[in-house]
């Protein structure tokens, strides 16, 4: 196996390790885990590493999260879910923000690790 493939690997781990003891609870019709999960293709981008746009895999599940949040309720609870996430994985705020455009999503609010959840419209 290559180191790319055990760096990721290894990611996974840590992720669902942490993930276990971030947030059990069930964001309306999307869990924490749910919403974290979604987005780990995506982590290799938004630390910055390569490649300098985010992959296809993670564009759908950045897509099919988007989807899912259909409500201010739901999009607060991701929010409140996914900000501390980006703190532990060393998300780059640059890269955070340049995700929605990159994937073609439409957000009412700027994406950022720095954002106030509670103004998530």
């Amino acid at each position: 196996m290559g180191k790319k493939y055990i760096s990721l690997l290894m990611v996974a781990m840590v992720l669902g390790m942490l993930v276990t003891k971030l947030d059990a609870s069930q964001i309306d019709d999307v869990s924490c885990q749910e919403a974290l999960l979604s987005l780990l293709p995506c982590l290799p981008f938004l630390q910055g590493a390569d490649p300098a746009t985010p992959p296809s895999n993670c564009c759908a599940g950045a897509n099919n999260l988007n989807q899912k949040a259909a409500t201010t309720q739901i999009r607060r609870d991701i929010c409140n879910c996914l900000k501390p996430a980006a703190s532990r994985f060393g998300v780059h705020s640059d890269r955070s923000k340049q995700l929605p455009q990159l994937c073609n999503i439409n957000l009412s609010f700027s994406f950022d690790p720095s954002i106030d959840c509670n103004s998530v419209p």
